[in-house]
């Protein structure tokens, strides 16, 4: 009669540990959901940090008035923004030279607009950036991207 009840003591025992197994996992998997809901709030948003990095793709294009060779067309590609303090830098792809220094202003909730003496006209959300960018010597900077 005492070896009937080795195999249902050994089948307890691996439901046991089974158990265990599985409320440690599922108790990690929560821990790690919530961390991350944490992590990924609305603090990505330009108009409301000091710092600042994010990179936007879509529709981008410069035009060179002295210099026509070094001229992009509209292209499919990235543009990375980044801020320190109120002061933006932007750094194209397809060799489209930077702008840095450009400063912004905030205007309601979550956007920003440029102010200053050259032609611009630069709106950033924490979804979209959307940029006509003309400098003293007439060159000239677009994009109509999304995050």
């Amino acid at each position: 009669m005492y070896k009937l009840f080795i195999p249902l003591q050994r089948n307890f025992k691996k439901k046991k540990k089974m158990k265990s197994t599985i409320k440690f996992l599922t108790f990690l998997c929560f821990s790690l959901f919530v961390a991350m809901s944490f992590s990924a709030c609305s603090s990505d948003d330009p108009a409301d940090n000091d710092l600042f990095i994010g990179t936007y793709k879509g529709n981008i294009s410069y035009l060179s008035i002295k210099n026509p060779e070094s001229s992009v067309a509209p292209v499919e590609g990235k543009v990375v923004v980044t801020k320190a303090s109120n002061t933006y830098s932007f750094h194209f792809d397809h060799k489209i030279p930077d702008l840095k220094g450009v400063k912004f202003e905030k205007k309601g909730d979550h956007t920003l607009v440029s102010i200053g003496s050259a032609l611009k006209a630069i709106t950033i959300t924490k979804d979209k950036l959307e940029m006509m960018f003309v400098n003293k010597d007439g060159n000239t900077w677009t994009a109509n991207c999304t995050r």
